[in-house]
């Protein structure tokens, strides 16, 4: 078997596991008054270049819809793309965590969201309007959930229609590393510097093992957060494990060199499979995701022969390189599609 199905499948990095066993020596204050979690408000400060809070939570699901109630009112809408994660896979926590929170999807392009189509949204809302919900906050996915990554233009663009209106902006970041190593910025220039409100942080699918964080960059925000974190049940009772990973995690530029690695590997595969006719790419390969497009029996060849992956229809497969996804793996899906589309080919002859 060759795990393509997501990068939440492969193994923990060992700097996150050696971290876990330094952190397991002696004793420490719980629920955040550790030693680590103090530290790990000093560490996110320097990466992103300014104050900021931190909360490690269990998931990104707890990431994303804590943050969008910490923006928004019970009666809030809150604007995403309609393949966004927190409206398609989250089984609208974010609504439950909010109190009612409404999600609007806004059109865009391989995940995103244009900023035409959210001007034309907001503008299609009129002052006063006392039984419609109120917009709140805006959701940016980075990247999207087809892998396709906001250039800072973009997000700066989307997030400057949304200060215009009083609106809130969040990014839901579970690949953040991964966007990050794409666009070669800095992380306080696709965050706070363009205009963020708050940040879910993910680990677990780059090389993490067991929490992701919510990363605070407006103060006002924070308090209220740190509440409804401890009434969702997302405060850590012996935080400094969590907290121990997510400085591992950054530790050294780890994060970046795993989304890389990760990034290189799909990059690859992307160009190696190009020139196949009856193989197309459905959307950009930004990040360390590949949807692609081909005959059914090719989908259920590539199962026989092994491969494990997610089918988004008939003729639609997600393929998903870990940091951890070998040379080896790589060559052997680039063969096999190969393969397969000359089996297609003859027998079309």
């Amino acid at each position: 078997m060759i795990d393509y199905r997501s990068d939440n499948t492969g193994r923990a990095a060992p700097e996150i596991l050696e971290a876990l066993l330094r952190a397991n020596d002696g004793t420490a204050l719980g629920y955040g008054g550790d030693d680590w979690t103090g530290e790990l408000q000093r560490r996110f400060g320097e990466l992103f270049e300014t104050a900021v809070r931190v909360f490690p939570v269990a998931t990104g699901t707890a990431a994303n819809a804590l943050s969008l109630a910490a923006l928004s009112p019970p009666w809030g809408l809150v604007y995403c793309s309609n393949l966004a994660h927190i409206n398609v896979s989250e089984v609208n926590a974010a609504g439950f965590f909010g109190g009612g929170i409404k999600l609007v999807p806004v059109a865009g392009s391989h995940g995103r969201i244009h900023a035409d189509a959210f001007a034309a949204t907001l503008a299609a809302i009129m002052p006063g309007q006392s039984h419609r919900g109120q917009p709140a906050a805006i959701n940016l996915t980075q990247p999207s959930d087809l892998g396709a990554v906001y250039r800072l233009d973009e997000v700066r663009a989307i997030a400057d229609l949304a200060k215009s209106k009083g609106l809130k902006i969040h990014m839901d970041g579970a690949r953040f590393g991964n966007a990050v190593a794409r666009l070669g910025c800095t992380p306080a220039e696709l965050t706070w510097r363009s205009g963020i409100d708050i940040l879910s942080f993910g680990a677990t699918k780059n090389g993490g093992a067991l929490c992701d964080a919510i990363v605070v960059f407006t103060p006002e925000l924070a308090d209220s957060l740190a509440i409804q974190l401890r009434r969702a049940g997302q405060v850590w009772s012996k935080m400094r494990f969590a907290s121990a990973q997510l400085l591992a995690y950054i530790a050294d530029g780890l994060w970046l060199r795993l989304a890389e690695a990760s990034n290189a590997t799909a990059a690859r595969i992307a160009a190696e499979i190009s020139g196949i006719d009856t193989v197309t790419l459905l959307a950009p390969v930004d990040a360390n995701l590949l949807f692609l497009e081909m005959p059914a029996a090719t989908l259920d060849g590539l199962e026989r022969d092994g491969f494990q992956f997610y089918r988004r229809s008939r003729t639609v497969g997600r393929f998903v390189c870990r940091f951890d996804t070998t040379e080896v793996e790589a060559d052997a899906l680039i063969a096999a599609l190969r393969r397969h589309a000359t089996a297609v080919r003859r027998a079309a002859e």
